[in-house]
């Protein structure tokens, strides 16, 4: 199953390995370079079915740290465009995952510190959120969004998704996970508004359900559009697997083809169970309910354990990120391992 392709809408993966999206806090004002070129390149050149690309902020503020991706202006997309070209010329499809960091932004790349700067600091900004409460109760409050001020980043993510679309991403991934911006606002432990945008679950989605309809917009045939969800909060009271699943049955209705299935990350009192493929089980009863395609991530760290995963039809493809990183030609080396035939980039096949 795991070297078998998997048809979309509108495009095949040739195989059910994604490199899961995975920060580099290397930009420059938002600006990818050629580290970022090289870091995606080469995940292209080992054969994965997709590479989606890092958290990409919808605007300044949606970094998460200085170092963040962006792609708020149309000088953005240039380097982007060699990126994709690149990625489709190996064979594989080029993803790019839109985000806005909410109260968890303006933060120091994390192998200096966890800091999350103040908005008169360098290297700060004024954070926003649904609501004005801190992801740690020693940090500067955010700024509870105004309903024109949620309006104007709907805008911002659509605005995104045209220039994602110039740049020749074909996968367009809205990050609605791991307690960024969106996920702040499907959490009644973080949304604790009051108008159409807070309160019942119906509210809490909408904020979502908005950016899904205005993207839309802007995708054509040979695009696919995909969700980031976290299924639970880890936490009592918090969003959970029920939710998810009304959530996921909302999207489907809106042309949603792919849920990509993590957990955690809305409220620093989560208390998550760790241990391998602790996620498979989300996108497992997420593919059941709703009939979507899923994704799913987690301590996947084995062929036979990915090749386990789809057998059981757990999930429909895994995405792999620290893995990724230990060895960016992963793909060949679990082909190996399943004796399963693939082809090699031709540079490399002497290594066989």
């Amino acid at each position: 199953m795991l070297f078998t392709s998997l048809p979309l809408k509108n495009l095949t993966l040739s195989n059910r390995i994604v490199v899961s999206p995975m920060c580099q806090y290397s930009a420059e004002n938002g600006y990818a370079n050629h580290w970022h070129l090289t870091h995606l390149g080469q995940f292209a050149i080992g054969r994965a079915g997709a590479v989606i690309q890092e958290a990409t902020a919808i605007s300044p503020e949606g970094r998460i740290s200085y170092g963040d991706l962006g792609i708020w202006e149309d000088e953005q997309i240039t380097m982007y465009k060699n990126i994709t070209q690149f990625i489709k010329s190996q064979g594989s499809i080029p993803g790019i995952q839109l985000a806005h960091a909410g109260r968890k932004a303006s933060t120091d790349k994390p192998w200096i510190s966890r800091k999350q700067f103040l908005p008169n600091e360098t290297h700060g900004w004024q954070t926003l959120a649904p609501s004005a409460i801190p992801y740690h109760e020693k940090e500067h409050p955010p700024k509870a969004l105004s309903l024109e001020e949620i309006k104007s980043l709907i805008q911002d993510f659509r605005k995104a998704a045209k220039r994602a679309v110039t740049a020749g991403y074909q996968i367009i991934e809205i990050h609605a996970a791991h307690g960024y911006l969106i996920h702040q606002f499907l959490s009644p432990l973080v949304n604790k508004r009051t108008d159409i945008y807070g309160g019942a679950f119906e509210n809490r989605i909408r904020f979502l359900l908005e950016i899904v309809q205005e993207i839309q917009q802007e995708l054509q045939e040979n695009h696919s559009l995909w969700v980031r969800i976290s299924a639970t909060d880890w936490a009592e009271n918090g969003w959970d697997l029920e939710q998810s699943i009304a959530l996921c049955k909302e999207l489907k209705n809106l042309g949603v083809e792919v849920i990509d299935v993590s957990s955690g990350g809305a409220v620093r009192e989560q208390q998550i169970d760790v241990h391998a493929g602790y996620q498979v089980p989300f996108a497992e009863k997420i593919k059941a309910e709703t009939g979507m395609l899923s994704g799913t991530v987690g301590l996947i760290t084995s062929a036979t354990q990915a090749e386990e995963i789809l057998d059981k039809q757990q999930a429909d493809f895994v995405l792999i990120g620290r893995a990724f990183l230990k060895d960016p030609h992963l793909v060949y080396s679990w082909a190996e391992e399943l004796k399963e035939p693939i082809t090699w980039a031709p540079q490399y096949a002497r290594a066989k």
